[in-house]
């Protein structure tokens, strides 16, 4: 097994990426034909496979919604490595009786953590009154269900609110890239709002979802975050969690964030004799 930079999150050691899954749940974020192509590709055992690959390297937490199926696979892979995977679980809920089912079910499954999804945490975000409704009471159940608290938002004031408030939380996930896809606000912004944070913060779509080169990317969020903060990212293949996971380990060591160019025939004159 190789080790991996890591911080440490609602005391619970945590590597600096984690293993993203809306490829593995056929979420695109991109066209409805790249998620169902998603969708029809990842088999429990492709996912198997990419997941092993990322706990062998050293990468031992993920984010995803609570299903049942996912849970078996990272048993499996914690079976055969020897490695346990945190699980940062995002249930959603349109009201707060459905997210409890959600919180339940994610205790059930073995999650360590659990984050409102954004559908129902955003939902209940009333800047004007500098509160997140229901928060103190989900935060609390959530506690009683073994697990760690945090929220998962798409808007920033989410992080200023509930640091203004001290809700008991341990981590906030935040959306995150240079290409400013899904944020709120303009990128120095979110950058300055994800290091003014109280706790550390789980920073998704690094990459815009496909939208931004991975040296390009990785190396944004990273150089604009806190030392505490980790990122999410989502891997389709066994050669994207390779070239990923190197891309992070170069940045974290203080070097220059380079993959392998590929050329064309347009590229042609740029090739080494």
């Amino acid at each position: 097994m190789n080790a991996f930079p890591t911080t440490e999150i609602g005391g619970l050691e945590v590597s600096r990426l984690i293993i993203g899954s809306n490829t593995f749940h056929g979420f695109s974020h991109f066209s409805k034909a790249r998620s169902e192509w998603l969708r029809r590709y990842f088999t429990p055992e492709r996912i198997y496979e990419v997941l092993r690959y990322c706990a062998e390297q050293g990468l031992n937490a993920t984010v995803s919604m609570q299903r049942p199926d996912y849970a078996e696979v990272l048993r499996a892979v914690e079976a055969d490595t020897g490695v346990h995977i945190v699980w940062f679980a995002t249930p959603g809920g349109r009201d707060t009786e459905e997210l409890k089912d959600g919180i339940c079910q994610a205790a059930e499954l073995g999650a360590e953590f659990c984050l409102p999804h954004t559908m129902w945490t955003d939902a209940r975000l009333l800047p004007a009154r500098g509160i997140i409704e229901e928060a103190e009471e989900v935060c609390a159940f959530i506690r009683a269900q073994g697990m760690r608290p945090g929220w998962s938002s798409h808007r920033p004031e989410v992080v200023s609110i509930s640091d203004k408030m001290g809700y008991d939380i341990d981590v906030y996930i935040q959306i995150f890239n240079s290409e400013g896809f899904l944020m709120h606000l303009e990128t120095d912004w979110e950058a300055t709002v994800i290091r003014n944070a109280k706790l550390p913060c789980l920073c998704i779509k690094p990459l815009g979802s496909g939208r931004v080169m991975p040296p390009t990317g990785l190396s944004f969020v990273y150089h604009n975050i806190k030392p505490v903060d980790t990122v999410a990212i989502g891997m389709m293949s066994l050669e994207e969690a390779r070239e990923d996971i190197n891309l992070a380990r170069q940045i974290l060591a203080g070097q220059t964030a380079e993959a392998e160019l590929q050329y064309t025939r347009s590229k042609a004159v740029f090739a080494a004799d």
